[in-house]
């Protein structure tokens, strides 16, 4: 049975939902942030990897010819489907459903430059011999440290749409990617 690209898409939505929605019920703590990054960097590709495989696969099993584009579309239209439906969602979700999770996202994102900031102010530190360089630093450090200030990060929202529009468009370099990927083992060998 040859299954259709746009079902797997939902599937592949309904995934991705099904994540997102269990880590905001049961993941949402202190490292919820750093908990989404890991699961939207390990996990996720893996659902969005077995969503193009049954895609192309299916046609392959049913035993039709593909060429290069016909295999990269196979690959590629149900993953575009699932993740343009799964940024959507994500979307509605956190700027109207629940704003509060998109402000503890935003000040735990925050929280983690920071952090990063200070980690990496440390290291450089130790490598720092004369003391022009030493003050360039501290001069850097300081610059650095003022876009953190409340004035600076007051209204400032990484979840917004425009954020998401460019989330999405990281994610479909992604999906490229593995469509390609795809396209080249499942091609039919007479197409070579």
């Amino acid at each position: 049975m040859i299954k259709n690209v746009y079902s797997i898409g939902f599937v592949l939505f309904i995934a991705t939902m099904v994540v997102f929605l269990g880590m905001y019920f049961f993941g949402m703590n202190t490292e919820y942030f750093n908990n989404s990054l890991l699961l939207n960097a390990f996990f996720m590709p893996v659902i969005y990897l077995a969503g193009a495989y049954v895609s192309v696969n299916s046609l392959r099993r049913a035993g039709i010819r593909m060429g290069f584009r016909d295999a990269f579309g196979r690959a590629f239209k149900p993953m575009f489907f699932g993740g343009f439906l799964s940024v959507i969602g994500m979307y509605l979700f956190l700027n109207f459903a629940d704003p509060g999770a998109k402000d503890l996202l935003n000040f735990q994102y925050i929280e983690r430059q920071k952090t990063e900031l200070d980690a990496e102010y440390n290291k450089a530190k130790q490598f720092v011999k004369t003391p022009e360089e030493k003050a360039e630093l501290e001069k850097k450090y300081q610059e650095r440290k003022l876009s953190f200030s409340p004035e600076m990060i007051k209204g400032k929202d990484m979840f917004n749409f425009r954020q998401f529009t460019y989330y999405f468009a990281a994610i479909l370099v992604f999906y490229v990617i593995l469509s390609t990927f795809f396209a080249s083992f499942f091609r039919s060998r007479s197409e070579l």
